[in-house]
């Protein structure tokens, strides 16, 4: 069997989270064939894999959202001026115009053309589509802005349909939003194969989190963007034979955004327990009580609310320390981490950069996420692994994972609610005075991650679901 994965953003650019779900996929199917398209913003990362690639991944291509195609013109000399036909421009028309567009008019002109996307998007035809957009919905803005603004939106979703993935029996995409265009395009052009999407956290939700707090665009702009990425979803649950999410409320979630719940099935995240089994410990000799935070470090982590809590507990609790393990992935907000210590004069944290989650986690006394939009994250299990209770906001599937859904082990940790410093400050200084109910809580996580979340059984469920589709393929192989 082969399979294409296809991943915007994380693997193997990024070490953890998805990225680290995607490697372990990989590892878990020797016998499958995967390639990889990833979709990441530009050049600056070309190549530079932070994982040691399996055996079984045998291509990796790469599609840069924010590329100018100058290299083609290089490669095929000048592109002839770009004319449109009847059926073309009314697809492109419906893409930007309706809520459900002409989405195999707009795959037949991408996968059959050789064009430049310049040429597209300073052709007349566009120009005739934007200004009727304009007329339609939003006369009383600057033409100028709208037109540069709506090439924008346009330039990274046509770079992703211009890629065309190696063949596969399956194409499998971890989230909707441009990864998912892309596999619904593989799909509408080879109908023998079938599509698969996996969302973590809920795309559509993420991004419409991201452009509203967003500084790059303002007033109504916001709201194109949004409704383009709900498109982009749409389209994605449209063609997929199969939807899988990580929990109840996200299948709902899904649902509730235009995903027909007969496609969704729930598979809990899943790790390796045994990984864990002979990790380094803390030193007999360590005078501190340990806060081990495994995250990137970037605005959806909210590291400044998490910066603030610990500096409130820190003030009653000299003895605590915040160890922030994870890379630096927006340059902009660390730097509004750091500034935040120094503003605060905060004492006792530690930025290690990467690390290996399992030469550090055993050492602490307890984990911390303050994530303003979550899946079913893997470092509250990973804390369970190592038998560590988890103070965690109460986003995504988290309040699940600590309190329980399915069983009776009792609290794992500790809930909080969103940005709020005061309540997360609290829970540090409840666990950090009382070593007894660490060890407890720390044991029930682990029991619930035996109980429920094991990679085999993660292993079991994507099996089942890879084998059922590669079915469906074969069977519309026949049938043609």
């Amino acid at each position: 069997m082969k399979v294409c994965i296809i991943a915007e953003g994380c693997y193997p650019y990024v070490v953890g989270g998805v990225s680290s779900w995607i490697h372990s996929m990989i590892r878990s199917f020797p016998n499958v064939e995967f390639s990889l398209v990833a979709v990441v913003s530009n050049r600056k990362v070309r190549g530079r894999f932070l994982y040691e690639l399996p055996e079984n991944l045998t291509s990796v291509t790469e599609v840069y959202l924010q590329d100018p195609d100058w290299n083609l013109h290089k490669k095929l000399g000048s592109y002839p001026r770009l004319h449109l036909k009847s059926r073309e421009w009314e697809a492109l028309r419906t893409l930007m115009m309706e809520d459900t567009p002409d989405w195999e008019g707009v795959f037949r002109l991408f996968w059959n053309g050789k064009f430049s996307i310049d040429r597209l998007l300073m052709s007349y035809e566009f120009y005739q589509i934007v200004r009727a957009f304009y007329m339609k919905r939003y006369s009383t803005l600057a033409f100028t802005d709208f037109l540069w603004t709506m090439r924008s939106v346009y330039l990274s979703l046509f770079v992703a349909m211009q890629c065309k993935p190696p063949e596969a029996d399956v194409y499998h995409c971890i989230a909707t939003g441009y990864s998912g265009v892309i596999g619904s395009l593989a799909k509408a052009a080879r109908p023998n194969a079938a599509l698969l999407v996996s969302e973590h956290g809920i795309y559509t939700r993420e991004r419409e989190e991201e452009i509203i707090k967003a500084k790059w665009v303002k007033g109504i702009y916001k709201d194109i963007w949004i409704e383009q990425f709900r498109k982009m979803s749409r389209c994605a649950y449209a063609y997929a034979d199969t939807v899988t999410s990580l929990f109840l409320q996200a299948k709902q979630m899904q649902a509730e955004l235009g995903c027909p719940p007969e496609k969704i099935i729930v598979t809990p995240n899943g790790i390796d327990a045994s990984a864990f089994e002979s990790i380094p410990q803390k030193a007999a000799d360590d005078p501190f009580v340990n806060v081990g935070a495994f995250v990137r470090v970037t605005p959806m982590k909210d590291i400044k609310t998490m910066i603030s809590a610990f500096y409130y507990a820190h003030k009653q609790n000299p003895m605590l320390k915040l160890w922030i393990m994870g890379p630096d992935e927006d340059a902009a907000y660390v730097a509004e981490c750091y500034q935040l210590i120094d503003t605060l004069r905060a004492e006792n944290i530690v930025f290690t950069g990467p690390i290996k989650t399992a030469e550090y986690i055993g050492r602490m006394d307890m984990t911390l996420l303050t994530s303003i939009s979550e899946g079913q994250p893997l470092t509250i299990l990973e804390s369970y692994a190592a038998r560590k209770p988890a103070i965690a906001t109460n986003v995504g599937n988290c309040a699940g994972l600590i309190c329980g859904e399915t069983d009776d082990f009792g609290a794992a940790g500790i809930v909080a609610p969103v940005l709020n410093v005061t309540q997360i400050s609290e829970a540090i200084l409840k666990l950090a005075d009382d070593p007894e109910l660490r060890r407890r809580m720390g044991e029930a996580g682990y029991r619930r991650l035996i109980s429920r979340f094991q990679l085999e059984d993660m292993i079991d469920a994507y099996d089942s679901i890879y084998g059922s589709l590669a079915r469906v393929g074969a069977a519309a192989a026949q049938g043609r």
